[in-house]
């Protein structure tokens, strides 16, 4: 697994004209927030080694690298999901690029069911926590030593001040 992170991060790496602040990973529907991106530097999926296409229509699979409102982002522009039959190593391959290329924070997009009846499709709402029953750990098998421990404080897996900015 280390080895794939470090083959996907030094490939992107080339392409970095500075280091990134945030990594956005855009969900359904939110792609066109990549056209927004200052001076867009764009890398296929197919390009950036271990990155499989997306097979979701919706999903461009392109990462692009820019600014937005003077901040250095790196967008995933789509992503590619363990219901298309990736394992849950290639699900979270992003995220740990991500934090290799020297990233500390991530905003997360998607498409989610709501439990509350005056929701209708398309309301923003912030993911204060959650229970995951749907796919295998990310932490099964050997622990990355070099991204710390396997098991990290769950106190606060959402930024209470990101929340916060983003109400």
């Amino acid at each position: 697994m280390i080895n794939k992170i470090n083959e996907a991060s030094c490939y992107i790496q080339q392409y970095l004209p500075w280091q990134p602040e945030i990594a956005i990973i855009l969900g359904s529907g939110l792609g066109p927030l990549a056209d927004i991106v200052e001076n867009p530097i764009t890398l296929d999926y197919k390009d950036i080694p271990h990155f499989p296409t997306p097979t979701i229509a919706s999903h461009a699979g392109k990462l692009v690298i820019g600014t937005i409102r003077n901040k250095k982002v790196v967008i995933l522009n789509g992503r590619f999901h363990y219901y298309e039959g990736h394992d849950i190593n290639t699900n979270t391959l992003p995220v740990r690029v991500f934090r290799k290329l020297g990233i500390e924070t991530l905003i997360v997009t998607n498409a989610c069911g709501g439990l509350k009846d005056d929701m209708e499709a398309g309301t923003i709402s912030i993911i204060e926590d959650h229970i995951s029953f749907f796919a295998p750990s990310p932490l099964r098998g050997p622990n990355l030593d070099e991204f710390g421990p396997r098991f990290k404080d769950m106190t606060e897996v959402y930024n209470k001040d990101y929340q916060a900015l983003a109400r």
